[in-house]
């Protein structure tokens, strides 16, 4: 029996690459699963595969969506925020539709979905929150206007949740994978290093999630590469720009 087995998560961005294979990895483990994406049709044939799973189609661009699939998923133990938007886009060629787009759907909507899960498990005292964040949200990058920043946002609100809600019987974790195949990395032109299968990478989710540890960065060595910026001066990361 696992620590998955017979509990219930709500996975938000579960249509597919990362999510759906989450959905997978859990099922297999013994894990209740609730659904959501956009794609209604989508995630109707992903819970004709898995046991315990049951969809509920969810915008979290909108309030009352979420509102209302928050609702109908009921009494959840443990919530997945993997909600991702992605467009490749330069500061020269700025597209602000498509920055607000990626901004609304990676971190306004994870405020959205928390504001109506974080009371009831505050109020239960107990719960599990995972928010799928990125290693591109450790530090400005080129061509990640929109993305990078809303993922930072994302990776800056699960520290803060980690002070609040700690002595709450609430569990709060970041998980910030790098480059994982699906179709939102197809999208880059350039050379993606140690790129990961949607399968390697929710392995390493789940993984994540049988433990306390509040951050969790992969894969290595390129995490630590990423983080690794911090130490460097100024004058050698913008170097010749």
């Amino acid at each position: 029996m696992s620590s998955f087995d017979g509990k219930t998560y709500w996975i938000i961005g579960a249509s597919e690459g990362l999510g759906r294979s989450l959905a997978g990895a859990l099922s297999r483990r013994g894990a209740h699963l609730i659904l959501s994406a956009r794609n209604a049709d989508r995630l109707a044939e992903i819970c004709a595969t898995l046991p315990h799973a049951r969809a509920v189609p969810c915008d979290v661009a909108y309030l009352d969506s979420v509102s209302h699939a928050a609702v109908e998923a009921g009494r959840v133990d443990g919530l997945v925020y993997n909600a991702g938007a992605y467009e490749p886009m330069r500061a020269t060629g700025w597209d602000s539709k498509a920055a607000l787009m990626m901004g609304d759907v990676n971190y306004l909507g994870a405020l959205r979905v928390l504001g109506e899960v974080v009371p009831g498990f505050v109020k239960a005292g107990r719960g599990e929150i995972t928010l799928i964040g990125s290693l591109a949200g450790y530090h400005g990058l080129p061509a990640a206007v929109g993305y990078g920043a809303s993922k930072a946002a994302l990776i800056s609100l699960a520290e803060t949740m980690r002070h609040d809600l700690a002595g709450t019987g609430v569990t709060v974790r970041i998980v910030n994978p790098g480059f994982v195949k699906t179709r939102l990395t197809e999208k880059n032109s350039f050379r993606m290093p140690m790129l990961m299968s949607p399968e390697d990478a929710a392995e390493r989710v789940v993984k994540a999630m049988s433990r306390r540890r509040f951050r969790t960065d992969f894969p290595a060595p390129f995490s630590w590469f990423i983080r690794l910026i911090d130490y460097l001066p100024d004058i050698l990361v913008y170097r010749g720009k």
